[in-house]
């Protein structure tokens, strides 16, 4: 049998899957100029090739989630995958941009199923009271992503075009999956119980929208989380197109951005010793929503240049970077038996607000950057609005208790091939 696995080696897997959309969304960013191009249309209109792939990332999490709680994870990612997989090779030779478009819904649609499972197992794997800090590790790869993505990009692009960005992502992404299938523990036996009838399905996703910490936390989290969505989707738009700055050019400063994501997400780990989520959560999408405002009133009155505008729309990521993690931790906390379905509609909110939003991007025009900045003023002041209106119910409201030893902590009980206890979470090097 083989050995159990440390928390370090299941975060790191975990933190595998954590990237494949990231990749898939920022590693042809560069390309976007090429894509107008080569297409014929202006950058606003590739920019709805990442709101199809947020929309197909959003629509497949109510898929994935009842499938991730009746089948195990895995048999879902092998599916899900194989299908981002055979998008990715379809993109690379998209003969149009409506096909394009097309395509990329199908790609999120398949690449969704490694978001939802990677946050299902941080339930399967971790006790609740780790639980925000493990995604705040998995935040750090998600977070690292934006890094690498575009750097990796505009070398694979120099070499064989646009369309390699998206062969390059067929590659890694199978080589993602051997690994997962090969060494991740199953965290959670197939249930027979959790049906797949449309009935059944929706009166589960009614009962976990109803809780008032999840309604909350998650509603509230889905606009905070919804500026990230229009920092991707604008990005190129407004450094590009905007400032005039060039692919390299852009690739760095997406890149610095990233940096903020980094800092803050292991920042949180670090908070967490002292506060617990709902404090954080709500301070820092308060400065949120303050830099937010900044960004808007600088941008229309046009006294914030391009080093202006980096400085404070880094201050702005870098509060996703604490909330992001505090509110899904916070809205999963009531659930376990079904923590997949719980975390496909919080990914359905968070991803479906985000993908809603962004196609704002493209009613833009190229030269008017007020128009994208406004949404990321306004969607952190509508989350705060949501947290403030639900907090003293959501607070008051209980939690599920960790579940006693069962399939993904006890794998000598029940033939799986590994567990990740506190203790072993601890001695892997997590606080």
């Amino acid at each position: 049998m083989p050995a159990k696995r440390s928390g370090l080696f299941v975060i790191s897997l975990l933190g595998a899957l954590s990237v494949v959309s990231p990749f898939a969304i920022d590693m042809y960013l560069p390309a976007f100029p090429d894509l107008a191009a080569g297409f014929g249309v202006p950058s606003t209109t590739i920019a709805l090739t990442l709101s199809s792939y947020f929309i197909g990332l959003a629509l497949g999490q109510v898929v994935y989630g009842p499938l991730l709680d009746r089948f195990g994870r895995k048999p879902p990612l092998v599916v899900g995958l194989s299908l981002f997989v055979a998008a990715s090779v379809g993109c690379a030779f998209a003969p149009d941009v409506r096909t394009l478009i097309g395509l990329r819904f199908v790609q999120g649609l398949g690449g969704c199923v490694a978001q939802v499972a990677s946050v299902a197992m941080v339930r399967d794997f971790f006790p609740r009271g780790q639980a925000a800090r493990v995604l705040s590790r998995l935040f750090l790869f998600i977070a690292v992503s934006p890094l690498l993505a575009p750097t990796v990009g505009t070398l694979v692009i120099r070499v064989g075009g646009w369309p390699a960005a998206f062969l390059a992502l067929a590659v890694v992404v199978t080589g993602i999956l051997a690994l997962v299938l090969a060494l991740l523990p199953e965290g959670h036996k197939p249930d027979p119980d959790i049906s797949l009838r449309p009935g059944p399905i929706l009166a589960e996703y009614w009962a976990i929208l109803r809780h008032p910490r999840f309604h909350t936390y998650a509603g509230a989290g889905a606009f905070s989380f919804a500026g990230l969505f229009t920092f991707v989707a604008g990005s190129p738009v407004l450094f590009m197109d905007g400032f005039g700055v060039d692919g390299v050019t852009y690739s760095l400063i997406f890149a610095a951005l990233a940096g903020g994501f980094i800092a803050a997400s292991q920042v949180n780990v670090v908070l967490l010793r002292r506060w617990s989520s709902e404090p954080l959560f709500l301070r820092f999408l308060s400065a949120q929503v303050v830099f937010g405002a900044v960004l808007l009133a600088g941008t229309w009155a046009g006294w914030l240049g391009l080093a202006g505008t980096l400085a404070v729309l880094s201050g702005f990521l870098c509060c996703v970077g604490v909330t992001n993690p505090n509110a899904s931790a916070l809205a999963i906390a009531p659930f376990s038996k079904n923590a997949g379905s719980a975390s496909a509609l919080l990914g359905f909110f968070q991803l479906g607000t985000g993908a809603v939003i962004s196609t704002a991007i493209g009613a833009a025009t190229p030269d008017d950057r007020v128009p994208i900045v406004a949404v990321f003023g306004v969607t952190a002041a509508v989350g705060l609005m949501i947290l403030s209106a639900g907090r003293k119910w959501a607070e008051a409201s209980p939690v599920a208790e960790d579940p006693g030893p069962g399939p993904a902590r006890d794998p000598d009980a029940s033939g799986e091939t590994g567990v990740v206890t506190e203790e072993h979470c601890c001695q892997s090097g997590s606080p």
